[in-house]
Order: C-alpha cells, then structure tokens, then sequence
C-alpha cells in the first residue's frame, strides 16, 4: 500500500524470517561464533538463550547455513512433547521408520543404530531445539541419555537448545546438574543498543529499495525507547510508522508517528517525550528517583578517580529517609557520578575496550571484541555464574549488568578488594559492594587470556605419561599441595579431577576434555592482570 510512496520494492518490516533481511549485530555474530565453537568440541549440548524477538531464530538459521555438508540435522519447533513424543519426532525428522505404537526402548534402538551408522559414513547429526524452556525435565534426562552414545573423542549427537532466559533456570534444577555439565557452549543473547537499531532499520530500508534515510534520528531514539532494542517490536513499530507517514504523506517518520505506532502496538497509553524540556529540570528528575536507589544500596565509590563524597551520601541517607520526598538539591555528587555511569555503558563496546586495555591491546575497527582479541594473541572465555565463579578466576571480566528497571548496561570488573570489586562503567570506575553486584549481574561475564600453544585435546586413561604428570602437577598446583611423582592415571588422580570438574560446572567423567583443560590452565596462566595480584584465588585456593 505505501511501498510506491517511499520508493520501496518490498516490505522491509515483515516480521516473517527472511533470509534476505538479515541483519546480524556484534551480539548476534559472538552468538554464532559461540555456538559454531560449542560445536566443533566434543560436548553434547550448546546453549543460546534470550528475550523474546531478540533475534534466536535468526542466528541458529544462519548457523544451519553454515553446517558442514556431512550434517544431518534435526529442528524441533515445539518441544512441548513426552520422552515418547520427542524420540518419535526425531525419528521423523532423521527419516527413521518406526512400527506403529513404538516403545522408548524401540526408539531410543533405531535412534543409536543411526547414530552409529552416521558415524560411520563420516557424517554429523546435530538436533536443534527452539522454545526449549517449555521442555519437562523428564524429556531433557531423555536428551542427555540419548547423548551418552559417544566414540573416545566425542559424542554422536550434539543438541542446540534455543530458548528464553526461564531456559537457564530450568537447566540448574538438581535433577538436569548432569546435563548442565555437558553444556560446551552457552550465549545470552541481548537487546540491541541505540546505534545498532539505527544501522538495522536503514539495512532493511535497503534492502527493500529506498537507500535515502527514512527514519530521522529522534525517530530512531524513540524506536529504540520503546521497543527496547528488541528487532520483533521494531519491525511493528516501524510497520506502524511507515502507515502514519504514508496516511499523513510525510516523509521522514518523525518521533511522533513512532510514539503513535507504540500506544498502538503496544496497547499502552504513551505519552510524548518533551525532548526540550530543561536539561537541569531532567537531570533532578532522575536524580531524585536515584537517590532511595543509592541509599539502600550504599555504594561505594572510588574516590581517587573523581573525588566522590561518600560522607554526603550517608548524609543524604540520614535527613531523607523516603525517596519521595528527597530533594534534587540535596542529592550528593556520588549519586550524580553513579546516575551518569550508567547512562554512559548501555553499549558493551566501551566495557570490551576497557578489557582490552588492561591486556595493553585495542579494539581492531571491523571486527568484534574477540576478533580483535585473536588477532593479538589473545582469546575469549565467556562463562555463566556468580559473585564465586568470578573471583574464583580472579581475571579482569566483562559484566552484563541490569538496572533497576531491568535495561541492561555493562562494565569491566577490574580488581577486588575483600568484598568491594572496582566496577569501570564506561570511562568511570567505582567502587560496588558484593550485594549490590550480585543484584545487578545478569550472570554472563566474559574475559580475556593467553591460552597455551601445543595443548592436546584431552588427557586421559590413554594419555602418555608426560601429559599425566602435568594433569598431576597442575591439580596439585591448583590445590596448594605437593605433586606425586606418577607414571599412570591412577584412581587418585580420577577423583582429584572429578572433584575439580564437579567444582566448576563441568561434567566429572574423569578426562580432561577441552573445557576441563581451559579451566586448569586459566589458573596455571601467568600472562595478564588479574583482580588481586598474588592471592590465593590465583593459586586456585577458594
């Protein structure tokens, strides 16, 4: 209807899953450099989990296109099924005939003699599961069972599982602690940031025809406010607008239309942002709503870096015991200077080159955080966990943090004292107390390290001796105690590495696999900063 007015050739904001449409941001291509890793290792399952409409699907289809020709793939679009009803439908999916009315041994027979036979012939077979939070534990087990048919160097069936952020709730009930400890690879796939909402509505303007700007920059501010990064409600949004501006003949869609299309999209009554309002009048504003935030929180800042007044904080708290009532003129510099930081780090890319500057590198133009990081010697470790998982590495990290409207915004952790972490938000760096990072932290964090050269894929039953020692060695390094002198992977050194694995989340089978030796030498590495210079933590002592 309005494509021949704005000089379209299509429509550019169909929410339908067109290949020709896609648009990948840095996210989504660490999301797919992430999943592509988990699958070339000899895990089992990979995990990709994110916000409704953040744009899953879209990076597990670009992944399928980038299989190799010697997969064979399964996708099940909804797993709200039984043991029975999930085998059944990966038999249909793999083609496998079945008799009628099977049983799950006659199933879970056809599908390992498949397996076996794909093996074989040289051939992978990876099943992709979307919406996989509405799996029942039950059939998850079933998953992990099915998994276990493996050769000595990797497992037979690798599964992706796509889902929202319940998903990574669901995966650390007591029952699926096996399963989860097969997980290789896991990405939380976020929100786009302003810019990125801006580059991804002209690339689809594009490629439907009209290379002209359509969107002025107030307009995509307000896109982005009011879809929260999220490309689903963007596509809506700008469906909306674009009907606005062809109704009203106006070219380009201003902020108006966008704020219109949002009451309609989003059945809500929004109201215009009055962008002319007084900056100071807006800076008290948020001030105020800021100060009860600080108050309960007691933050503590770094006062060499910009000469904060945490006494005028505490004052603050004394005479203004409710949030309401607080005065704008009374709020100290503090709250001003944590007001400020947070606003400034809705965009990772100033938290990665903060990371990168404490490895003395720099962001390469062009290329993502972890190219960059590559192509000076150095690679990604992106892990999910808590306060004890981060300390417990003691590397400087990527945090993905949430406020307290639940709008995320990140920071580089750069050093510890005691229970106090020096948070860089962006170009400032604060002290945070442990309760307030572990109410903010999302629970992804990425680092940076030198990983060794010539370090073999595994160390087991079969290893030689000399890679035995050094299993030995490291262990008993990690544990602050003397190494045995051993020539075979004798029982105490099983459950010494068992007991390692279980301690970090990985799956204690007692050999030394990729993400076992990616661990150990994270705390065997010399190379870098780290948050506490010499302590126990770095010696593995926790």
């Amino acid at each position: 209807m309005y494509k021949a007015f704005f000089g379209l050739s299509d429509n550019p904001f169909s929410i339908a899953p067109n290949p020709h449409y896609l648009f990948l941001s840095d996210r989504h291509r660490e999301a797919l450099a992430h999943l592509t890793y988990g699958l070339g290792e000899t895990g089992g399952f990979v995990l990709l989990t994110g916000e409704v409409g953040t744009g899953k699907t879209t990076v597990s289809r670009c992944l399928l296109n980038q299989l190799p020709e010697n997969t064979d793939t399964a996708f099940i679009l909804n797993p709200s099924l039984t043991e029975l009803e999930l085998l059944a439908t990966l038999c249909d999916a793999l083609s496998i005939v079945y008799e009628k009315n099977p049983s799950l041994k006659q199933l879970t027979d056809l599908l390992s003699h498949f397996l076996l036979t794909n093996h074989s012939k040289g051939r992978n077979t990876v099943l992709i599961i979307d919406e996989a939070q509405h799996l029942r534990a039950e059939v998850l087990e079933q998953l992990r069972l099915l998994t276990n048919l493996e050769t000595d160097t990797k497992k037979l069936l690798q599964v992706i599982l796509i889902g929202q952020p319940e998903l990574q709730q669901l995966l650390r009930r007591q029952e699926l602690r096996q399963l989860a400890q097969r997980i290789t690879a896991r990405y939380h796939l976020l929100p786009l940031t302003p810019e990125e909402v801006g580059l991804y509505v002209q690339h689809r303007l594009k490629v439907a025809g009209r290379h002209e700007p359509l969107f002025n920059s107030r307009s995509i501010k307000a896109l982005h406010k009011y879809s929260g990064g999220i490309p689903r409600l963007i596509n809506l949004l700008c469906e909306r607008a674009l009907m606005a501006g062809y109704a009203q003949s106006k070219v380009p869609i201003d902020h108006k239309m966008v704020i219109s299309a949002s009451a309609e999209v989003l059945g809500e009554d929004i109201k215009e942002t009055n962008y002319l309002f007084p900056i100071g009048i807006a800076t008290a504003i948020g001030l105020t709503c800021m100060l009860g935030y600080l108050i309960f929180n007691q933050i503590d800042f770094a006062p060499e870096k910009r000469g904060v007044n945490l006494q005028a904080a505490q004052a603050a708290q004394a005479v203004q015991p409710s949030v309401e009532k607080t005065s704008p003129a009374k709020l100290s510099s503090s709250q001003r200077v944590l007001n400020s930081a947070i606003d400034s780090s809705r965009s990772i890319d100033s938290a990665y080159a903060s990371i990168l500057g404490l490895w003395g590198k720099v962001p390469y133009i062009g290329l993502t955080a972890c190219q960059s990081a590559e192509q000076q010697g150095l690679s990604c470790f992106q892990q999910q966990g808590n306060w004890n998982s981060l300390i417990r590495l003691n590397f400087p990290a990527v945090v993905y943090l949430v406020d307290a409207e639940k709008r995320a915004f990140y920071g580089t952790v750069v050093s510890r004292q005691g229970e106090q972490l020096l948070l860089q938000l962006n170009e400032q760096q604060l002290w945070v107390e442990r309760e307030w990072f572990t109410r903010h932290f999302s629970g992804t964090f990425e680092i940076l390290w030198q990983a060794p050269s010539n370090q073999p894929r595994e160390i087991g039953q079969g290893a030689n001796p000399v890679q035995i020692q050094w299993l030995e060695n490291s262990l008993a390094h990690i544990d602050n105690t003397v190494p045995r002198l051993v020539n075979r992977f004798d029982s105490q050194l099983e459950e010494q590495l068992k007991r390692f694995q279980r301690e970090h989340g990985l799956r204690a089978d007692a050999i030394a696999g990729s993400q076992t030796l990616v661990q150990l030498n994270l705390y065997l590495s010399a190379q870098g900063p780290r948050l506490v210079e010499g302590s126990l933590e770095s010696k593995g002592q926790y």
